[in-house]
């Protein structure tokens, strides 16, 4: 996040910044040193852990990363760390040590998860040593730089009961967070919080008029066959992979890439705010390479404030089995979406109009009566069984009853 790439600059130019936008947890993807062997590009991928036990000193010390950790907790905001628990680096400490941890062909020879990984090799979970070994490098983070918590790597790959035993074991050291890279329903056995990777491609092919509002109700009625009301799954318009390999926001989904944030934030999940999204960023991230976000005076840092915000105090937009029942409409055009939060006497009214034009909406429903309040403009809108609305092209609207 900044051109220094430092624990101490981070904390110096953002830390401040953050807390104010509403942060409560801070993720740092994967910050180990990195495998030399079978190095792909200058830098190498971050997901090609060396040694679990170690930071980067690219990034600086051990007693710079838990100053930071510390500094983040007297803010309020929580810390947790990328792990990378299904395959390592070629040169990891254990390949000499532990030859016997790490998945083998015929020949006796260690091999990557898949064949384009060539700069990881895989890890055996047959193997108890190696799983009691994993669990207690990860208790190391929590006893030594008090983090809060992980967010799990490709955690399909590695089977469910480890996870389950893993969140056990930290939990006896202190109450993590467990954020899992997948959604299979399964991990949340484990996992307080898993990846909505499905409701993710469903907005890109919203964007790219592929889909229509029709589609979201049909999605959230196959959601809710699989999930239970307490499971909670991450919502995110970009992230490092999806930058990185798919394109920016903008690439993908051109000028409603606001609208999409708008709900990522009001669906049943919690949002992510993606490193350059206060930016808009524009440039895919290298992945193997060193490359600085350029924060161009942060133009969206207002706008994903107030997201925060809604988000923070709405009732109806609470985690889990707290927050309120999800209710879509018809608008009679598959390019404008509306749907409704309600919590006993909280609702909120979430339009989204991802034409490039100007459009006048209408929705009719019993439950629509009294004020509403729009949680951007600050216009208030009287409803008596309906609510109209103006929306601007490529526009959103989040109306709070009063």
């Amino acid at each position: 996040m900044t051109p220094e790439g430092t624990f101490k600059a981070f904390q110096e130019q953002h830390l401040d910044r953050l807390a104010d936008l509403g942060v409560k947890i801070i993720w740092f993807m994967p910050l180990h040193p990195i495998g030399e062997k079978n190095r792909k590009g200058g830098l190498g991928s971050y997901y090609s852990v060396k040694d679990y036990k170690a930071v980067n000193p690219e990034h600086g010390t051990m007693e710079d990363f838990k100053a930071l950790v510390d500094a983040a907790h007297a803010k309020g905001m929580k810390v947790i760390i990328d792990w990378v628990a299904n395959h390592t680096a070629w040169d990891n400490v254990w390949v000499e040590s532990h030859p016997d941890w790490f998945t083998k062909d015929s020949l006796g020879n260690h091999v990557p998860p898949v064949a384009d990984w060539s700069d990881v090799i895989d890890l055996n979970y047959d193997n108890a040593e190696m799983r009691a070994e994993m669990i207690k490098s990860m208790q190391f983070w929590l006893t030594n730089a008090d983090i809060d918590g992980f967010r799990c790597d490709v955690a399909e790959w590695v089977p469910t009961d480890f996870w389950v035993e893993a969140r056990h074991a930290l939990d006896t050291v202190k109450p993590v967070f467990f954020l899992a890279e997948g959604e299979k329903h399964d991990l949340h056995e484990a996992f307080h919080m898993t990846y909505s990777w499905s409701f993710h491609h469903l907005m890109n092919q919203l964007a790219k008029g592929e889909k229509g509002a029709s589609d979201l109700p049909k999605y959230w009625a196959s959601h809710d066959s699989v999930y239970a009301p307490k499971d909670i799954c991450l919502q995110f318009i970009t992230n490092h992979d999806e930058n990185s390999w798919n394109g920016t926001a903008i690439e993908r989904m051109g000028d409603n890439r606001k609208a999409f944030a708008v709900m990522s934030f009001t669906v049943p999940g919690m949002p992510l705010i993606y490193s350059g999204m206060e930016a808009d960023i524009d440039k895919r991230l290298l992945f193997f390479e060193k490359d600085a976000i350029d924060w161009k005076g942060y133009p969206l840092n207002d706008f994903y404030k107030q997201l925060v915000t809604l988000k923070s105090t709405d009732p109806c937009l609470k985690n889990g089995a707290e927050g309120g029942a999800l209710k879509f409409y018809d608008t009679g055009n598959e390019r404008i979406i509306a749907y409704s939060r309600a919590k006993d006497d909280n609702q909120l009214v979430v339009l989204l109009n991802l034409t490039s034009e100007v459009a006048p909406v209408t929705i009719s429903a019993q439950e629509f009566a009294g004020s509403y309040k729009d949680a951007f403009s600050g216009n208030v809108v009287e409803a008596n069984g309906s609510i109209q609305q103006e929306l601007d092209a490529n526009g959103y609207a989040v109306l709070v009853k009063q």
